[in-house]
């Protein structure tokens, strides 16, 4: 059997201000660029969890969401994609189920949305899919009927036992970063992180060794490659994150990483991490004062107690020479339009390398989406298209929804001004020159 396995790229915002100001992906400007040129790694494992005997072939949708037309001579296509780009997926499936191409689909928005996702689907994947996977090649190899695979049925994914991803199926396609994981879930509990929705098991760690292999794997076949680690907050233990920069010392790559700022409290490690190759860390700040991050993370409220301490921990980073991405999240419950002019006095005295900022997005399956369900605050039902991290979609707390989108018009025509920016980029080298000296 020839099965196609089909990535969605790219996030496109549809807020028509932002689109005339060239802000469609404010800041995160060339952000969006690496996560739109990203490989699938979840394809990549689907490939290497595929039975011998079938044919596996790589795929990535175009720009404007079409499909490459080779996809219709497969017997079975998979199709990986985000809440945002749903719609243009199942446009898709449906074109290719009218051609007699079995379709297969999975993912986070898939998890939540199962029966939504059946309408467009043979075959729907709930969870994690490595262990479902063969289980959808028999049913579309043998024409069963339509169906859903909940991973709950099957053996949970041992990530220790994980095979290395197809890399070589990419061909020669050129991306700006290749993906290895090298830890799966996060061990807090933000109310609008979709990321860990179908994640049902505990925060895992791969034997560093496995991680080593991987990155070799990708070496091989594409010299001089930049890594970005598919992680949700790869240093969660600080010892095992130490086991693993130990080990990819001899590689010397260079990575990118998303962590939390409890990094900033251990020296040993910030300097492992450079010396291992860390160019940068993405950091989740969401807003610089605690008042608007109570009740947050709800394990611990941990994002709150660490507020106090951000300034300090930015500097400690990037005094070790990592470069911080400072992500914040416009319009949260304890935020009101005061918090625009805050972030950007923030990032003027605090000076991180990169700024991201978004708008509260309520992801389908996260407790925020949830809650403003029951509070009737979100505006357009259903509209996952909108799920963009730049469109407002929900009546906040504290301003208005045109305010929300007032305010992140003007933060991003400053921070991301050639002046702010070359600023930023200055402060980061003088704090790192400061520390070498």
């Amino acid at each position: 059997m020839r099965i196609g396995l089909l990535a969605m790229s790219g996030v496109r915002a549809h807020d028509k201000k932002l689109l005339e100001l060239g802000l469609t992906l404010p800041g995160f400007v060339e952000r969006s660029k690496v996560i739109a040129s990203l490989p699938s790694l979840g394809l990549l494992y689907l490939a290497a969890c595929t039975p011998a005997g079938h044919e596996v072939h790589y795929f990535e949708a175009e720009a404007d969401g079409a499909e490459p037309p080779e996809v219709y001579g497969f017997d079975l296509v998979a199709i990986s994609t985000f809440s945002a780009q749903i719609f243009e997926a199942y446009a898709i499936a449906d074109r290719l189920r009218n051609a007699g191409v079995r379709v297969a689909m999975g993912g986070l928005h898939v998890s939540v949305l199962p029966e939504e996702a059946s309408l467009h689907a043979d075959y729907v994947v709930v969870g994690e899919g490595e262990n479902v996977w063969p289980a959808v090649v028999e049913a579309a190899a043998s024409k069963a009927p339509a169906a859903r695979f909940d991973s709950s049925s099957f053996a949970p994914v041992e990530i220790a036992a994980l095979p290395v991803p197809r890399y070589e199926i990419l061909g020669r396609r050129t991306y700006n970063r290749y993906t290895v994981q090298t830890t799966r879930g996060c061990p807090w509990r933000c109310d609008f992180c979709a990321s860990t929705v179908m994640l049902k098991a505990p925060y895992r760690r791969r034997p560093v060794d496995q991680v080593a292999r991987d990155i070799s794997v990708i070496q091989h076949l594409y010299p001089n490659s930049f890594m970005e680690f598919a992680d949700d907050n790869t240093f969660v233990d600080k010892q095992w994150g130490k086991e693993l920069c130990r080990s990819l010392l001899p590689l010397r790559a260079k990575w990118f990483t998303e962590t939390d700022v409890s990094v900033a409290e251990d020296t040993e490690l910030l300097e492992l991490m450079c010396r291992a190759g860390c160019r940068e860390v993405l950091i989740g700040f969401e807003s610089p004062s605690a008042a608007a991050l109570a009740g947050l993370e709800q394990r611990a409220d941990r994002k709150a107690r660490w507020a106090p301490q951000y300034a300090d921990s930015i500097r400690r980073i990037q005094s070790a020479g990592i470069a911080v991405n400072a992500c914040f999240i416009l319009g949260l419950d304890g935020q009101t339009t005061s918090v625009f002019e805050e972030i950007l006095r923030f990032v003027a005295e605090v000076n991180p390398f990169d700024v991201q900022i978004t708008a509260l997005t309520p992801f389908p399956g996260t407790p925020l989406y949830e809650r403003l369900v029951r509070e009737n605050r979100i505006l357009q039902p259903g509209a996952w298209h909108l799920c963009t991290l730049f469109d407002v979609n929900y009546q906040p707390a504290g301003m208005t929804p045109q305010e929300l989108r007032e305010g992140l018009y003007r933060l991003g025509e400053h921070i991301y001004s050639e002046e702010a920016t070359r600023n930023r980029r200055r402060g980061f080298f003088a704090q790192r020159s400061r520390e070498t000296t």
